[in-house]
């Protein structure tokens, strides 16, 4: 295993995407999620390269061992979907989550964004740990954009206000993470 790296996702790793997902979501986590209920899965191009969004995977070789996409919902708004890692490829030895997690704020910097929202499960506590000190804040459910996707299993909501003076990637360094807004 080495360092992964972040590429914007190609079609060659369709099988792949799908295949780490699925195992994270049905194995990991138990939840009951089929690939016939995630029909953005089958159309990653469309679905999430569009506008302001993308899709990213992290590759170690050429073994997606990470996810993560910006989706695209309007009014200079993102929706941070479907992102997971391997769990071999977690922590601070590979730093997987917060590349893909730099990669996508930074591509979000880059275009009229003024926001990202996600959801996710109350059972993802890493998760959630891991987004708090990336700089997303908690946010109840009637402050998400209209257009924002809930979906059924989301419970917990978060944001993340861009800084648009800053172009540098994202840190988890405490004095950046309380500079932003």
């Amino acid at each position: 295993m080495k360092k992964p790296v972040v590429r914007v996702y190609d079609s060659r790793y369709q099988k792949q995407v799908e295949d780490l997902i699925l195992s994270i979501q049905q194995q990991e986590y138990a939840i009951p999620i089929t690939i016939e209920d995630q029909p953005d899965l089958h159309s990653i191009p469309s679905f999430y390269q569009t506008g302001n969004g993308n899709f990213w995977i992290a590759l170690d070789g050429e073994q997606v061992v990470g996810t993560i996409s910006l989706l695209d919902i309007g009014d200079s708004h993102l929706a941070l979907r479907k992102m997971f890692v391997a769990k071999p490829y977690r922590g601070s030895t590979f730093r997987t989550a917060h590349e893909l997690l730099s990669t996508a704020i930074n591509w979000a910097n880059q275009r009229e964004v003024s926001a990202i929202y996600l959801g996710t499960t109350p059972a993802f506590k890493a998760a959630h740990r891991f987004y708090e000190k990336n700089g997303f804040t908690s946010i109840p459910p009637d402050a998400l954009p209209s257009r924002f996707p809930v979906l059924e299993v989301d419970k917990k909501f978060y944001h993340y206000v861009l800084n648009k003076k800053a172009k540098t990637p994202i840190t988890n360094d405490k004095e950046n993470l309380a500079s932003r807004p």
